[in-house]
């Protein structure tokens, strides 16, 4: 049975978080966190928390072990952004694209 876990309108760029994403596509659970907590990146902080909240998804529906799963489908999606201007020589206006994520993390049960 899957569980997700959806975080929308996050501050971060779809790039830079498919980045991570790729890092714990098919990977358990539990090695998932655990190449989260290792790495340098803003994206794996904010990935971690949607895989634990997926994770808590999970324990509230019976019959799913938790131990067993595993990060079936990882996907960023590109959200509105936010469009700011930056002052430049001359009286002239640069536009500056602060871009937004949606981040799903869905969950299956490894069958042995």
């Amino acid at each position: 049975m899957e569980v997700r876990a959806i975080a929308r309108n996050i501050r971060i760029s779809p790039q830079k978080a498919r980045l991570v994403a790729d890092c714990i596509r098919g990977k358990s659970v539990e090695d998932a966190a655990a190449i989260l907590m290792a790495l340098p990146k803003k994206g794996a902080r904010i990935i971690k928390k949607v895989l634990n909240s997926a994770v808590a998804n999970a324990e509230q529906l019976p019959g799913i072990d938790v131990d067993s799963l595993y990060v079936k489908r990882i996907f960023i999606d590109e959200g509105p952004a936010l469009r700011r201007w930056r002052p430049r020589a001359m009286g002239r206006a640069y536009r500056i694209k602060h871009r937004l994520s949606h981040i799903t993390i869905i969950l299956d049960e490894m069958y042995y």
